[in-house]
């Protein structure tokens, strides 16, 4: 099996490399002086465990991704529909697309773009960032993925794709439900991502403050209303494993401050924005969560 990453980032570059550490074809999409880096001196991850340095088929053309067999996603969110429009033209119709990023809409607009049936999705937990261009860094637990696809029918295909990414020292597992999941994953982005963005501080801050524990408790649980109205299968009271999960990733810089740090645009449409329009179409108010989008947009439009 063929496989692009289409954004080597933190997370694009972390699994693309290890998956060709284990001897996959992996060709990597960047642009910039990340790409003009990349070319140079090759990709390095610092791993928790382990460093490692991988030299491959670095590229800011979109025709040398013609022949791959999967497109691994894992561009910001804000990219999503520009990048699969350009893609599109040359991928071919064999070929599947699976989500590594936040959120659950961007399946929707892969959807639109390249049909259903081709989209499968991962539910990511990994705390990675880039060092540097050219260098990922990896802290904390192993990370792991937990991926299924959007259509019936393609538990083969599934669990092939759950064996390659194991073989390459990547815990996966399939789930017949992955959107529930990536809902779940959504719930501990709501909860953390936002506030850290706005204090420019790691999760463990949260903790340390009553008053911003109590607000990130709040956009849960917001959050968690919205999903059970939707008809996920979600406990009133997983805001507590939310809480304990985020325990586990006090010194955590999570995406969402990566971004505002390094003056981009923040995944704010995916994350809070999307919680916000699901909650008016199902009659589900979501003040809390409201009032910080509000301020990080505000915060976004000055930065840029």
């Amino acid at each position: 099996m063929k496989i692009a990453v289409a954004g080597t980032g933190a997370v694009g570059g972390y699994f693309g490399a290890y998956l060709h550490k284990a001897g996959n074809e992996v060709v990597f999409l960047a642009r910039g002086n990340n790409l003009k880096l990349l070319k140079d001196k090759g990709l390095t991850v610092q791993a928790e465990t382990e460093r490692f340095h991988v030299t491959a088929e670095f590229t800011d053309r979109a025709e040398d991704l013609s022949d791959i067999d999967l497109l691994l996603f894992c561009v910001k969110s804000t990219a999503t529909a520009e990048v699969a429009e350009n893609l599109k033209p040359f991928l071919k119709e064999a070929c599947l697309i699976m989500t590594l990023q936040n959120g659950v809409d961007n399946e929707e607009i892969l959807s639109d773009t390249f049909g259903r049936d081709r989209i499968l999705s991962a539910a990511t937990y990994i705390q990675a960032n880039v060092k540097k261009a050219g260098v990922v860094e990896q802290i904390g637990m192993a990370p792991r993925l937990v991926i299924g696809a959007l259509s019936e029918g393609f538990t083969d295909k599934v669990n092939e794709i759950t064996t390659i990414f194991n073989d390459a020292k990547i815990d996966t597992f399939p789930s017949a439900n992955v959107l529930e999941v990536k809902w779940k994953k959504l719930l501990w982005n709501i909860t953390f991502n936002p506030l850290t963005a706005l204090i420019e501080e790691n999760v463990g801050a949260i903790f340390e403050h009553q008053g911003l524990r109590n607000i990130a408790i709040k956009m849960c649980q917001e959050a968690i209303m919205v999903a059970r109205t939707l008809g996920y299968n979600i406990e009133e009271d997983f805001y507590l494993t939310i809480l304990e999960q985020g325990q586990f990733a006090r010194n955590h810089k999570t995406s969402m401050l990566q971004d505002k740090l390094n003056g981009k645009k923040m995944e704010l449409e995916s994350i809070c924005g999307y919680l916000v329009k699901k909650g008016k179409s199902v009659k589900v108010d979501t003040p809390v969560i409201k009032t910080i989008y509000s301020l990080l947009s505000f915060q976004d439009l000055k930065n840029r």
